[in-house]
């Protein structure tokens, strides 16, 4: 016996995630990673778990990077370690088992060593939105261990290239 459920009420978008007004020129195109949620990443009901869409965020940042020629390991191997050290997340809608979509984001702020990134992941025609998202990232000397006062040379002018 199938009793129809009614829809659960969705969410105004946020417009909580802001970026910097001196970057917005540079920072406007997003890179765009398409996913697929398969059976492994929902639960019982067909729902997509919480926690894929935070794999999701960043298998599209480390492609992001990969697409301008910046190997992630390479950044390690020049001892710079980029740790998560704050996300913030709203779910708008959930995705389901087969369903597709497009992971858009960009790096949207440098501020010394703080990496400031932020995410939409919607529909393949952008007309529905199921999660925002921004994450920070931090500059970290591996062999010490401590965090950095500049990032390396090497690591900024990296990073540099998604602002151009």
């Amino acid at each position: 016996m199938s009793q129809e459920q009614p829809n659960p009420p969705s969410l105004p978008p946020t417009e909580a995630i802001q970026t910097d007004p001196d970057l917005r020129a540079t920072t406007e195109n997003w890179f765009e990673y398409p996913i697929i949620a398969y059976p492994h990443q929902t639960d019982y009901a067909g729902i997509v778990w919480h926690g894929c869409y935070l794999t999701w965020l960043e298998e599209a940042r480390i492609e992001c990077l990969r697409s301008l020629g910046i190997e992630y390991a390479d950044l390690v191997n020049l001892g710079c370690e980029l740790p998560v050290i704050e996300l913030a997340l709203r779910y708008h809608r959930s995705l389901r088992m087969g369903m597709r979509a497009v992971v858009k984001t960009r790096m949207s702020d440098l501020q010394g060593v703080r990496i400031n990134w932020e995410y939409k992941i919607v529909s393949p025609d952008g007309k529905e939105t199921y999660v925002t998202a921004s994450v920070t990232l931090v500059g970290i000397d591996r062999e010490k261990g401590k965090i950095y006062r500049e990032l390396p040379p090497a690591v900024k002018n990296a990073l540099v290239k998604l602002r151009i």
